[in-house]
């Protein structure tokens, strides 16, 4: 296999591995652990192998096409920043993944941890390696809802929950900002192309799009990276498991935003908007989180604005907009990769093994587990820059370019200065995190009696400090090489010299550093005092979090403002709605025929059909009549309504469209069952206000509506006519007639179009079909309906009647008698209508039928099942799962269309041919088929859905109250639904 297939292996392993792992049962720790830990160690072991090409600095590059009439390509790219990435991603996810296995309670569902676990490295992987921007935005947003998942893994915990979503919320309105940045530098360059992108720095950098564009994907980076003023989510994620904390937050996720920063400084760095707006937001953050992480008391709180400070430390690199500032940056990334990631160990260590994490009750330590504070006390150096420690030379690289002059403004020749006082705190948090855990007086109220953990748990510790070690002692050895391929990587011709010797003399820079380490330890004796009387934060920032920034923001947003625009434009009532909702769209229609005219061509010659038009009074005069009919009666508007639909697919066969009027047909029976299921749950009519009831203002009412109506209507015929005439050569429907068969192996046309030729439209359209069927069961299953009156049915009147008048036969057989004729023909239908959805499953690429009509057909056997039987009988009998339905339906149209890539083809490109069957002979086979299956299933789950979600709410209407409650509760269908 080449390197080039074999990326599509990296990429694609941590999903498969998470599908995997979600399947496994709930006691399954090691089973997962296993599978886990193979998939990091086999993608860590291709990126090895991969790395003499780096260290050469070769580019290794994977090419798909997706979409490629608009030059849209999946494309992946591992060149040296890449690779050094994955690497951190993959090589900390395995020892994260090693360290869960022990830290994790048995009593927890450990395999769901690991799915979620893999699918977040995979996504993260997948921003790494993106060739293109709108592939990396999508890998961008998984990487948001799986840390979401991932904070919220113990969602019984009211603070996991809101960690979560306050995550969520930020990280995802950012790539929201980043998507349309993305979509702007695709304007401005032409393409999405990551190697085009890079190369067009000029093009972009002097339009007059830049600035929006460069504003737009900051704010996609600081959100994500927790700048400031978004810094405030990241200490709320500590609330998940502290090996999500490690990971999260030293190779994952906060590192997403700086990778971009530094991925696309060739392309929109060099300016002076980006020296301000980059390293300003990094300066603040760089010394807020400094500031605060010093205050705290818990050690993941700590740690967590200690990340922030450090993420602040590497954006302000990038901000000073010096090539040796991206290399200094792409060099701490690391640096701080491995000593956060054995401090965050080391804290849950220490959780795990005393039962607390509150600084105020953690004392001497050192004397129950030593090994455990050695290695903290090395990473913690590390992190406050102690020489012969990795985070020394990094911190060091990052005085001297702090020294350098750029603007010379009052802020650049004070900068020096500045990042000496705030890399004081930084020593200042670090000597407190070692000084207060692990000297003093052993504590004596811990939950549990400390001691050394299993030598597993702590050998990714180990491991992590000895890279510190090995990197601080010898740089030029251990990461020059990979430094170096992803300097190059970055900054391509225009890389300067640098050096990576431990000693430089007594620079600048260094003695920089030593001032920071002596100031810090004074810093943090000087506020002992403070910190001792355990106090919760900075006596300056205590009152101003901005977790209540955001909650008042959000209250203003989805609570005032929501309410003020409900009372403006929203209505109880459906007519006003519809009436905006037609009102618009024929105002919309207006304004291409305002731009162009309107030219609806020549009346076509030929006789007139009178039958035909016949037929089409029946239907206008059934519409009139459903419109009319729904202010008296709705039932009887209903009936009238679906014979207009019946009109409208008798006028399809008569204008030789059998796709359209079978599937009009289907679909006309299954609404109109739903509509009479759904029909006694319709409001009644709200009267007009006394002063509205004369004759004249419902003379009014009744005249806009039809001018309203007879406009729209009007509107779409005449499109629908002039689409009808217009000449061949303008027409696209010679295209299909003449490729159906020749490039989509089928005939018919309308099948092929919906599989082939549209056949990513489909995929959209079924998705958003399970989007809406998952929102109906969730409204409904919200939704309480009044319990109804009904008085003594006429059928019991009428058995009553009968057992008085024959009182040798056993009471209710009349009614049983009555209905089990029905029903048992209903239940005798469900074979028959399944074979029947087959057959137009099976015949749809050649003949009427296919995926969507077949699957509404099959879930009409459903619909008739319910009918007979109701709904707790079906469903102990069928075992109805539509939401599996669903699910296989997606993965097998999603599926198909992926396959393709694997012969280097686009996405849902189709492929057909004949096999030769025993005593059958020469059959069609085509790989549409397949994706035609993923819609029949898809819309079987979501119609069933539906139905399922309606008929417990008609089981629910004839219960007391307080039995619908219970109902509501423990219904076994329910869950089952789920």
């Amino acid at each position: 296999m080449s390197y080039e297939s074999i990326l599509i292996l990296v990429l694609i392993l941590p999903f498969v591995g998470s599908c995997f792992a979600a399947l496994l049962r709930t006691n399954a720790r090691n089973a997962a652990a296993w599978l886990s830990g193979a998939v990091t160690l086999v993608n860590l072991a291709i990126l090895v192998a991969s790395y003499p090409r780096m260290i050469n600095r070769g580019v290794i590059r994977y090419t798909a096409e997706w979409v490629p009439n608009i030059n849209l390509e999946f494309s992946l790219r591992l060149d040296g920043f890449a690779w050094m990435f994955a690497m951190l991603v993959s090589g900390v996810g395995f020892l994260v993944v090693l360290y869960a296995r022990y830290y994790m309670s048995p009593t927890d569902p450990v395999p769901r941890s690991f799915s979620f676990l893999l699918a977040f490295m995979g996504s993260m992987l997948g921003i790494v390696l993106s060739g293109n921007l709108i592939q990396l935005v999508f890998f961008w947003e998984l990487t948001s809802l799986f840390s979401f998942l991932l904070i919220g893994y113990w969602y019984q915990n009211a603070a996991a929950r809101e960690g979560a979503y306050m995550a969520l919320t930020i990280t995802s309105a950012g790539g929201l900002c980043l998507f349309a940045g993305v979509l702007v530098i695709g304007h401005i360059v032409g393409s999405y192309d990551l190697d085009r992108v890079l190369a067009s720095g000029e093009i972009i950098r002097s339009h007059q799009l830049y600035i929006p564009a460069l504003v737009l994907v900051l704010l996609g980076a600081f959100t994500k990276s927790a700048q400031f003023p978004f810094h405030f989510w990241l200490p709320h994620a500590m609330a998940a498991p502290t090996p999500v904390s490690a990971y999260l937050h030293s190779a994952t996720m906060v590192k997403a935003g700086v990778f971009l920063l530094i991925r696309l400084w060739p392309a929109m760095g060099g300016t002076q908007e980006w020296l301000w707006l980059v390293g300003s937001a990094g300066l603040i953050t760089f010394i807020l989180g400094a500031f605060i992480a010093v205050f705290q008391q818990d050690l993941k709180g700590l740690l967590a604005y200690s990340t922030i400070s450090h993420l602040g430390l590497i954006t302000l690199l990038t901000g000073l907009d010096t090539p040796l500032g991206q290399i200094a940056a792409i060099f701490h990334i690391v640096n701080h990769a491995t000593f956060k990631a054995s401090l965050f160990m080391a804290a849950g260590i220490i959780d795990h093994e005393s039962g607390t994490r509150d600084i105020r009750r953690l004392s001497g330590l050192w004397r129950f587990m030593p090994i455990t504070a050695t290695l903290a006390m090395i990473a913690a150096g590390a992190m406050a820059g102690v020489p012969l420690l990795n985070g020394f030379l990094s911190k060091e690289m990052f005085f001297a370019e702090t020294i350098e002059i750029h603007d010379n403004s009052f802020v650049d020749q004070a900068l020096p200065y500045i990042v000496t006082l705030a890399s004081m705190f930084t020593v200042a948090y670090s000597f407190r995190f070692i000084r207060d855990v692990f000297f003093g007086p052993p504590s004596e109220d811990l939950p549990r009696t400390p001691h050394e953990p299993p030598f597993l748990m702590r050998l990714p510790a180990e491991l992590l400090v000895l890279a510190c070690l090995v990197i601080g002692v010898a740089p030029a050895i251990t990461i020059g090489p990979a430094l170096d391929a992803a300097a190059h990587a970055v900054l391509g011709a225009a890389t300067p010299q640098y050096s990576l010797a431990v000693w430089h003399g007594f620079t600048p820079a260094f003695l920089m550093s030593i001032v920071a380490l002596g100031g810090g330890v004074a810093v943090y004796f000087m506020l002992r005092s403070y910190l001792l009387s355990g106090i919760e934060g900075p006596p300056l920032l205590r009152h101003l979090k901005g977790q209540r920034i955001f909650e008042r923001v959000l209250v203003f947003l989805s609570w005032r403002l929501a309410r003020q625009l409900e009372e403006l434009l929203g209505t109880r009532r459906l007519q006003p709605q519809l009436r905006l909702l037609a009102g618009a769209a024929f105002l919309a229609a207006l304004l291409p025929l305002y731009a162009k005219g309107l030219a609806v061509g020549h009346w076509p010659s030929g006789n007139f059909d009178l039958a035909f038009a016949l037929l089409w009074v029946v239907g206008i005069s059934c519409a009139l009549g459903a419109a009319y009919q729904a202010k008296f009666h709705r039932l009887a508007a209903l009936i009238l309504l679906g014979g207009a639909g019946l009109v409208t697919c008798i006028s399809f066969v008569w204008l030789s469209a059998p796709d359209l009027a079978l599937t009009q047909l289907v679909v006309e029976t299954v609404t109109t069952v739903l509509l009479l299921l759904g029909l006694r749950w319709l409001p009644k009519r709200i009267e007009h206000p006394a002063a509205e009831r004369s004759a004249h203002i419902m003379r009014w009412h009744r005249i806009r509506d039809l001018t309203i109506a007879t406009c729209s209507g009007v509107g779409l015929a005449l499109l629908a006519y002039a689409a009808m005439i217009r000449p061949a050569p303008v027409s696209i429907s010679h295209f299909f007639t003449e490729n159906a068969y020749i490039k989509g192996g089928g005939t018919n046309i309308v099948n092929v179009i919906l599989v082939d030729f549209r056949g990513f439209d489909t995929l959209g359209e079924i998705t958003v079909l399970g989007v809406v069927s998952l929102t109906v069961y969730a409204l409904l299953r919200r939704f309480r309906p009044a319990r109804e009156s009904i008085p003594v049915p006429e059928q019991q009147r009428t058995q009553n009647i009968y057992d008085e008048e024959h009182p040798d036969r056993e009471k209710g057989d009349t009614i049983k008698d009555a209905m089990a004729t029905p029903a048992l023909i209903m239940t005798l239908l469900f074979p028959v209508i399944g074979v029947a959805a087959m057959f137009l499953l099976l015949r749809g690429h050649d003949l009427p039928g296919g995926g969507f009509v077949a699957g509404i057909t099959m879930a009409v056997a459903f619909i008739v099942q319910y009918m007979a039987h109701g709904t707790i009988w079906v469903e102990a009998r069928l075992r109805v799962q539509p939401v599996r339905w669903m699910g296989i339906g997606l993965l097998a149209a999603g599926g198909t269309g992926a396959a393709a890539w694997l012969f280097s083809r686009p996405f849902l490109t189709s492929y057909f041919a004949y096999i030769e069957l025993p005593l059958i002979g020469r059959v069609p086979t085509a790989s549409a088929l397949l994706f035609d299956i993923g819609v029949f299933c898809l819309v079987v789950g979501a119609t069933v859905l539906m139905l399922i979600a309606i008929a417990h709410q008609s089981v629910r209407s004839h219960r007391a109250p307080h039995a619908r409650e219970s109902q509501t509760q423990t219904n076994p269908s329910i869950e089952q639904v789920r």
